[in-house]
């Protein structure tokens, strides 16, 4: 009776635990994507910055400058950008701990090693 209650018990904290919060990412990223509309500022995933001209069901072309145009998966999109230059990010955006961002912008320390390799060997 009691590997019964711990098993129940296990089923429920894994529900509220994991996968009850990823259904409300998932939730609140699909209205994101659903709200996008012509005009509308975005980021991207990969960080690039852009105005919506063109979008269908799958796939979003973002101006880019003048001249560019980019097209990308609607999932690519990471959030909008208000007035104000904020991004507002979509909730999956917010999982990557500010040290993992932080590395992936700056590098790595053996990346850093690899640049110093490169322009004293020039």
């Amino acid at each position: 009776m009691m590997t019964i209650l711990y098993i129940v018990v296990m089923f429920g904290l894994l529900y509220f635990v994991l996968i009850r919060p990823q259904n409300k990412q998932r939730k609140q990223q699909a209205q994101l994507l659903a709200s996008l509309k012509k005009g509308d500022k975005i980021v991207t995933i990969g960080g690039l910055h852009g105005s919506i001209v063109d979008l269908d069901e799958h796939r979003v072309t973002l101006k880019i400058s003048d001249t560019t145009r980019v097209v990308f998966e609607r999932g690519a999109i990471k959030g909008k950008v208000s007035d104000k230059g904020e991004v507002v990010e979509s909730p999956a955006a917010k999982d990557v701990p500010k040290d993992k961002e932080k590395r992936y912008l700056e590098g790595s320390d053996e990346d850093k090693a690899v640049q110093e390799e490169k322009v004293e060997t020039k």
